[in-house]
Parts: C-alpha cells; structure tokens; sequence
C-alpha cells in the first residue's frame, strides 16, 4: 500500500487530505509543521509528499529543497493559495512535481496524487533498458549534448512543471516534447501539439477553448477545444512566440487557474493539462520589445531547455546520416539502403547545416534519388563547394599549406581548382577518415578523390553559357556549381533558395535546347529521364508544353 506525507498547519484540511486518500487505498502521516516533516521523511519511505507553501517554522520551499536533495525519487507537490501562485512557480523550479490551489477540489487532488504514484512506476521502466528504451530510433545520437539532453528528458517526465524548449529551426523540438510525454505519468493520455503560427488569429478563442453550438455564425454543433483533446495528457504550443497579445492574455488565464470557457458558454470547464512550448525565436528579446507577455513568459519557462543545434552535435552526423538512410530505404521500398561513399562522407561531416536534422534528411532524399546504382558519391549530395565540406586535404590555411582538420580554430580557405584537382588525386587521408567511420558507418571503401569527369567542362563554362536560350552541350548538372555571389555578399533568398533558381535555370536552358523532350533535356544533362522528371517536379518546372513525346526511358 502506497504511504503519503502530508505537511500543512491546517487541521481541517490535512483530515480531509487523509479521507480522500484512505478512499483511494493511501496511507498517510500528517506534520503540522516543517520540524516534524524533516522527521517524518527521516523515518519513513514515502511515495509522495503534500506540503504548504506556509508553515509555521518554515515554508513549503524548504520541503520541497529538502526532498529534492535526499529524496529525489520521492514526488512532492505544494499546496497554494491564489496569491501564492509566484511562490508555487517557484517551488516547480526547485523540483516540485506540481500544485494545487485552494480552496482545494478533491478531484483535482485525485488527478494529482494518480499522477504522482505514476512517476515510480515510469521510473522503474527506465531502470529496466533491455526491456524498454525510450529513445531508440527517436532521439539519435551519441555526442555528449544529446547524452545531457537524454538525462534532462528524463528528469523532465517526472516534473508537470511547464517546460520551454527552443532552439534553432530543425533541432527536433516536438520529437524532445514527445518524449517528454511519453515517458511522464500523463503517456496514457492525449499529446496534443498545435502550430501557434498556423491558426487565424480569429479562430484561435474557439481553436484553444471549443465553442457552443450557435455562438456564433457557423458554429453549427458544439466543439472541443485543445485544452480539452489534451486533457489529462499533453499540450504542445509549437511556435508559441506567433501567438498575438489577445490569445496571450486568454492563455495565461487557463495556465494559472487551471480552467477554460468555451465560446458561448456560461460555465468554466476544470481541465488538467501539462503545457509544454516551443519557438525558434528569442523569447526573451520579444519580451523587451513588448511583442510576448512578460507574464505569460515566466508561467510557460518555468524549466528552460537549449535544444543543441546538429552543427553543435557534429559527432552524430554520420550516425543520423545512416539512420535516414534506412528510413529512406524502408518508405521507397529499396531492397537494401544505399550506402555512403568515403568522399560523401566526409563531405555531410563537414558541412553546416543551416537546416539542422531536418535539412540533413532533405539531402539524403535528393541523394537517393539521383544515386545511379547503390552508392551515394560527393556529387550526389549537391552540397557547396567551399572550405566547409571539401576534404581536408585540399584545404590551405594562412598557416598551414599541407592538412587542415576541422577542429583547427583558424579560418580556411580553399585553394585554386588546378591545385585541388592534384590534391584530391590522392587516396582520402586514412587517419581522419578512421575518426569518421570507426563507429561502423555504411560507407563504400578504398574511394580515391579523383576528379570526375566533367571537371574539364565546367572549367570552361561559363555564367553566360547557363542563360535560358544558351546553348547546354554535356553539362553534368549535380556537378556545376552556381556562379559565386559578389565577393563579401550573400544571396538575399538564402542558401537553399539560390541553389535551386539555378538549378532551374540549366534545366530550364536544357529543355530549350532540346526542344522541351525531357529525355534528349535528360542526356545533355548527363542524367537519367527519372532524376530529371523529379527535378522538375520538385522545382515546379511545367513540362506541359512539350513539343515531341517523351518516353520513360531512363
């Protein structure tokens, strides 16, 4: 039988406390004060602990301090009065599991105490590995950030204290909130995530409360809100730096007291909800600027996590690579996933991922589908040619003008082409490619860096031979690169935007040339009519005006 504590000075309340447990199958010790709390934990194995935030000898925070710090196993949550609520925000971030207002609600007492008892039950899980591992094929990675975020998560599922997860776009925020989830007391229950961003300002009353039939023109039946999809379980506010001022100050209501008013309804709805919230915004600069509600940013950052970025985590590229891969492989229905080449390799370990996890998958996509046989090769990824991701032995820094690795804090610079060219004739150096493959990466070995060739070709190439009406003649297009921008400047559209328009120029340039007959387009390409035809489908080239007939010949 389950053995609470319950620590608070008013005695009506503790013998209520106690009969509504003993209804529930709970044992329970009462102290009156925080002297005989401290004893009381000394002395017996609780599974949970109540206490006030207001003892006479003490307060709720030096039990909750206490607990933290010899009983960390232990849940404990504090009881509050509504002018307290500063205090129990705080007490969440000492290590509180969660709290309760008074006056008290017996089923909100209820909910609780089921959802403390949950957090051994989870804790046990976690100790059995060989039987159940939360984060496999989930959160990837063997860096040390991803360990401490594992520890976090971890220690997260324990809390209901409202979580904060941001970071840059792509870092796997809603996979981290899942997780966190799945691993409390409330995995049995609903994890709702909503795209703040992506609801009209004037729908989000309705979309976060429900409504009642006839409230309002088209609300033909009564509707759900997400606080009550989630209730009982999780709610996810990705993008929560997109909510407008008035949605703010509704949420902060709901957050705090714990209940909701449907649209057109007369009554409030108790819900029990778990908020979690996310943005790749800098949260705390929109509060300066009075774009987000201080308030509402101190009840929703209660625990703040730092998702790390995948250039931060560079130890996890190969690893993640792989994982895609197979991934990949398995949705298209390959017989066997394609593996990566030594020259491809080192390429995606060098390059910065503007995109994070989610630009690394989009690579491996395009990667794929382009690779003729099973082997992805350097040119298959499409990636930049520049100091980043070309191998390190090509590289020249105002220092050092034979190896450079990754590591070294001086900025490099990459060489002339003739002298890449004799440079990357040479076998790919074997002292740091063994750091890249020792963890047992797919990848096709003994791959010399040799130039390709249509090298030649593109040397003498030039930006006005890629124009719409120019002449194309044997351009190999994942090779060419993009005619540089004006030294010290940037594309304005970004990265990825600037390599696609001209991607879509030279295909473009091609069709003419062939009179729009995508496979003769294909062969001046040096391509297959299959990479083709997804090229232009992707960029969204309308091949509707073809002249002759294409076959699906490859």
């Amino acid at each position: 039988m389950a053995l609470a504590l319950i620590i608070d000075d008013e005695v009506d309340l503790c013998r209520l406390m106690q009969m509504t447990l003993k209804k529930m199958g709970i044992e329970t010790k009462v102290a009156y004060d925080y002297a005989t709390g401290i004893s009381h934990l000394q002395a017996y194995n609780f599974d949970f602990c109540l206490t006030d935030l207001k003892l006479p000898d003490g307060t709720g925070l030096d039990i909750v301090k206490f607990i933290s710090k010899n009983y960390a196993k232990t849940p404990v949550a504090v009881i509050t009065a509504h002018g307290s609520m500063d205090l129990a925000i705080e007490a969440l971030k000492l290590g509180a599991f969660d709290f309760v207002n008074k006056p008290l609600e017996l089923s909100r007492l209820r909910q609780l105490v089921e959802n403390a008892l949950k957090v051994a039950e989870n804790a046990n899980k976690l100790n059995c590995k060989e039987v159940y591992d939360p984060f496999s094929n989930r959160l990837i990675g063997q860096s040390n950030a991803i360990a401490q975020l594992k520890t976090t998560i971890q220690k997260l599922a324990r809390s209901q204290a409202p979580v904060f997860l941001w970071g840059e776009s792509g870092t796997g925020k809603e996979v981290v909130a899942k997780l966190i989830h799945d691993l409390s007391p409330r995995c049995s229950a609903n994890f709702v995530p909503v795209n703040c961003g992506a609801i009209p300002s004037e729908l989000m009353e309705s979309e976060f409360f429900g409504h009642k039939k006839g409230s309002f023109t088209g609300a033909t039946a009564d509707k759900e809100g997400l606080f009550q999809q989630a209730n009982g379980g999780t709610l996810f506010l990705d993008e929560v730096a997109d909510l407008p001022i008035s949605m703010q100050i509704k949420l902060l209501r709901a957050i705090q007291e714990k209940k909701i008013r449907p649209i057109g309804s007369t009554q409030e709805i108790a819900v029990d909800v778990r908020l979690l919230s996310a943005t790749h915004k800098n949260l705390a600069k929109l509060v300066e600027t009075g774009e987000f509600r201080q308030d509402l940013y101190y009840r929703i950052n209660v625990i703040e996590v730092k998702l790390p970025s995948l250039n931060e985590r560079r130890d996890d590229i190969l690893l993640l690579a792989n994982h895609f891969i197979a991934l990949i492989a398995e949705d298209w229905g390959l017989s066997q996933p394609p593996t990566l080449s030594n020259e491809a390799a080192v390429q995606l370990a060098n390059h910065h991922f503007a995109g994070n996890v989610r630009e690394l998958r989009n690579i491996l996509e395009r990667a794929i589908t382009l690779a003729d046989d099973n082997v992805i090769e350097a040119h298959h990824l499409n990636l930049p040619l520049s100091a980043a991701n070309v191998p390190p032995e090509i590289i020249e820094t105002p220092n050092q003008s034979v190896l450079s690795t990754p590591s070294q804090p001086s900025a490099p610079k990459v060489v002339p082409l003739a002298e890449a060219k004799s440079a990357a004739s040479s076998p790919i150096n074997t002292s740091y490619s063994s750091n890249l493959f020792a963890s047992g990466y797919k990848v096709k070995p003994n791959i010399q860096l040799t130039p390709t060739p249509t090298q030649s070709n593109h040397e003498s190439l030039t930006h006005e031979a890629l124009t719409l009406n120019a002449p194309i003649g044997g351009i190999n297009a994942p090779n060419l690169a993009p005619p540089p921008a004006e030294e010290g400047q940037l594309p304005a559209e970004g990265l990825e935007e600037y390599l696609m328009n001209q991607e879509r120029k030279v295909i473009i340039a091609a069709l003419n040339h062939s009179d729009w007959n995508r496979t003769q387009a294909a062969k001046l390409l040096n391509t297959t009519f299959r990479s083709l035809r997804y090229r232009m489908k992707k960029l969204g080239i309308d091949s509707d005006s073809d002249i002759n007939s294409d076959s699906d010949e490859d």
